[in-house]
């Protein structure tokens, strides 16, 4: 029973012996193939230099995965002791590290090359949406202080017409020191309105060039072709926004709030009054320092909401690197684990076959020593066994009166002890019996 199972095994190794070194062949050649494409997609030069140059390497990457792994699957199998198993297994180890190393990232080029770039690229877009978002709402931002500044300036306007026409504040009517200093203060306010006003239409006209070069840019992830031309015209376009962005960033009028701000109060010149009598002077005196302490709360206010708005992080200039496939399936290999996963399988199933055969071999092992001598030894070994009886009986001196020794049971002698006998029975045998003869 065990020999034939013995005898399956071994039929099995033979028969597969064939299928084993052309699936080596085969798995060679295609981990050869796609090195060769993703070699080509970072290789630089003329493009006859670049198809030799990766023909090369791929056929280098080839012969030495199916070199390797026929090694391998030749001699593991037959090494039994514990030593030698962890010696092969360690060069496994460090065999398998270099082929993944020379190939199976440029197989994963070949396999999700186009797919990382057009990730690299929608990454991009995406960051350049968040610095042209951010941009915009930095120049914006000012325009937030325009009703204030436009409730401060129609409370100035509205003061002064109303001195003018009624005396309100002084009790005189006309245009006195008080409804100048009011019209001043009023003018300021309107100055700083007319600028927030002017940077707005110039903030909304930036920002839609912007967005329609991020819609360039989105285009040309999403377009159908080859990712390489598509990549370039990004790039362009990447240059453009960026300057666009940078001009987001340089229309802010916050700067010019805060210097205004300070402007309201450190240049404030109060005119002198111009009343006849000393009563009317000591009123428009007191007007004025009312003015001036309202100028001074408005500017307070202009200065803190113009610092809220310069403290805001600034948008950095973003700086567009290209990647080519091999370095985008890298950068972004957690993306792409099944096209990692196949191009490490095709150059390292081979060694799947290699434990199969080692595990068969060990099997066949086993099972021959387990059985006794008798069934283990073939008819070819037993002959040979027979013949060199007879060969031991005839070069034996023999007496008259001793009779001859009966054939008996072969003793079961190791396969080396065969060898040898083997070999004298070829080389010596018949010189042996001439001598014999000789003698008798």
């Amino acid at each position: 029973m065990a020999l034939g199972a013995t005898q399956r095994l071994h039929d099995g190794v033979a028969a597969v012996e064939t299928m084993t070194r052309f699936a080596l062949a085969v798995l060679a050649l295609a981990s050869g193939v796609y090195t060769y494409l993703g070699a080509r997609s970072i290789l630089d030069g003329s493009p006859t230099a670049v198809f030799f140059a990766a023909v090369i390497y791929a056929a280098s990457v080839s012969v030495g995965i199916y070199a390797f792994w026929s090694y391998m699957a030749r001699f593991y199998p037959h090494v039994t002791s514990r030593t030698g198993r962890a010696g092969m297994l360690f060069v496994m180890a460090i065999g398998a590290v270099m082929i993944m190393a020379m190939s199976s990232w440029l197989n994963a080029s070949a396999l999700a090359g186009s797919a990382a770039v057009e990730q690299h690229l929608s990454e991009t877009v995406e960051d350049y949406t968040a610095d042209l978002d951010r941009a915009h709402q930095n120049a914006i931002a000012v325009q937030g202080l325009l009703p204030d500044i436009q409730r401060a300036g129609e409370r100035f306007a509205q003061l002064s017409g109303v001195e003018r026409q009624t005396g309100s504040l002084t009790g005189t009517t006309g245009s006195g020191s008080v409804v100048q200093l009011l019209s001043q203060m009023s003018a300021q306010m309107k100055g700083l309105e007319n600028g927030i006003n002017a940077s707005r239409e110039q903030v909304a006209d930036l920002f839609a060039q912007g967005q329609k070069r991020l819609e360039a840019m989105r285009g040309l992830v999403s377009a159908p072709g080859a990712i390489e031309p598509r990549a370039d015209q990004f790039s362009t376009e990447a240059v453009a926004l960026t300057g666009i962005i940078t001009s987001l960033a340089q229309t802010s009028v916050a700067p010019s709030i805060r210097r205004a701000a300070d402007d309201l109060t450190l240049g404030f010149i109060a005119p002198v009054p111009d009343g006849a009598a000393p009563d009317l002077i000591n009123r428009q005196n007191q007007v004025m320092e009312t003015v001036k302490a309202s100028v001074t709360s408005q500017s307070k206010a202009l200065a803190k909401a113009a610092d809220e708005i310069l403290s805001r992080p600034p948008v950095l200039e973003r700086r567009f690197v290209p990647l080519s496939s091999a370095a985008a399936v890298l950068h972004y290999a957690q993306d792409f684990v099944p096209a990692w996963a196949g191009a490490i399988s095709i150059d390292l199933l081979p060694g799947v076959m290699v434990f199969i055969l080692a595990v068969v071999h060990g099997a066949i092992r086993r099972q021959d020593e387990d059985m006794p001598f008798a069934e283990r030894i073939t008819a070819a070994e037993l002959l040979q066994a027979l013949e060199l009886q007879r060969a031991v009986t005839a070069i034996r001196p023999v007496s008259p009166d001793t009779p001859p020794e009966p054939l008996g049971p072969v003793e079961a002698e190791p396969a080396e002890t065969l060898d040898e006998h083997n070999n004298i029975t070829a080389i010596d045998l018949k010189s042996r019996r001439d001598r014999t003869h000789e003698d008798r």
